[in-house]
């Protein structure tokens, strides 16, 4: 389960019976929704920051193996989704092992299923380590929210959603956005180091981009086959978790399988790169929390946020950033895109007609 295997339910979302009486929202329930927001904000923008200073961080000895990174979280999403199905089975032993023989064991065509998106999650993690290998967080971020329009697009034509004039609109300016946050700057130093950060940058880029594709397709996928069962999403997650395990170890034996033989699978940890696992294990709960108590567009809020307070810390803290102002207007695009995507119209108060 990858900290994007839960961002398909943002295209359920939008129908969910509570959105209907928004009107009458608890003093708890807004409390509820303010905080997973400000969580999903904190873990987005922690998890950027801290596996690209983690990837780029200079220490004696050889650099944790993103692979193995990618397996660790597996592990720690199982575990998180086990407890949470004891949590909803009274914590009873006989009723959890039924549960999973009923829905794991004895519907092998129905596991079998989730082999894919779980396969496309587990390469898609493996190549946010090699973007933020190669980009800065601040682009990372601006860039990635292409998966917006890949989801979109799928979403369309596996599912035969239709879209708004006004969606349509934003993927326009969220393509116009990530282009101006792409478009070459002059940079300074003779054209041999140009033409090496320029590579390294196209690098990050298409890793990205590959991670935006991989993203829509399996959450869109995944979303498909929530739709077509009944089944626990926890329970869901823990298969997902299992077959991305299998990808996951498979992976990382057959690209790093010497380096793991040499210095085993946890070389280079140390307690970033344990901060880094954990939060992107993390990633998955705090948007189904979103989800459930928040709606499109305090999400694009977040996102948003997320975007800025990352841009700062870049530039301030990190000191691997230097904007211009066409990544500026880049950024500007993208954030009123994201806005506008999730933006619904409200129906006219005591109106029995759906807009």
């Amino acid at each position: 389960m990858s900290g994007e295997k839960m961002h398909q339910s943002e295209n359920v979302s939008s129908t969910s019976p509570h959105r209907a009486s928004s009107n009458m929202v608890s003093p708890h329930s807004k409390r509820l929704k303010y905080l997973s927001l400000g969580v999903l904000v904190l873990q987005t923008t922690s998890l950027v920051l801290t596996m690209r200073y983690s990837r780029t961080l200079k220490e004696d000895g050889p650099r944790y193996l993103a692979s193995s990174a990618v397996v660790s979280a597996e592990v720690i999403k199982i575990i998180i989704c086990t407890l949470l199905v004891f949590l909803e089975n009274n914590f009873s032993v006989r009723a959890i092992n039924q549960l999973l023989k009923e829905e794991i064991v004895s519907r092998p065509l129905e596991t079998l299923k989730l082999a894919i998106p779980a396969g496309i999650y587990t390469l898609q993690n493996n190549l946010l380590y090699v973007a933020l290998s190669n980009l800065d967080a601040a682009t990372y971020q601006v860039t990635y929210q292409l998966k917006i329009l890949t989801t979109a697009l799928f979403s369309v034509s596996m599912l035969g959603r239709r879209l708004r004039f006004h969606q349509w609109l934003s993927l326009l300016l969220l393509m116009a956005g990530v282009t101006l946050v792409q478009w070459p700057t002059e940079s300074e130093g003779d054209s041999e180091q140009k033409v090496l950060s320029a590579s390294i940058q196209f690098v990050g880029l298409m890793a990205v981009l590959m991670a935006c594709i991989s993203s829509g397709f399996a959450g869109v996928y995944f979303e498909k086959i929530l739709k077509e069962t009944k089944q626990s999403l926890w329970v869901r997650n823990i298969q997902l978790g299992l077959f991305g395990f299998v990808f996951g170890t498979v992976g990382m034996l057959v690209y790093d399988g010497r380096r793991v033989a040499q210095s085993g699978m946890f070389q280079g940890y140390n307690p970033i790169t344990c901060i880094v696992v954990i939060l992107q294990a993390l990633g998955g709960l705090v948007v189904a929390v979103v989800i459930k108590y928040a709606d499109n567009i305090l999400k694009g809020f977040a996102t948003s946020l997320s975007i800025i307070v990352s841009t700062l810390i870049s530039y301030f803290l990190l000191k691997d950033f230097h904007p211009s102002s066409v990544f500026f207007s880049g950024a500007a695009l993208v954030i009123a895109a994201t806005f506008m995507y999730g933006y619904e119209r409200k129906p006219v108060s005591g109106s029995a007609v759906k807009v």
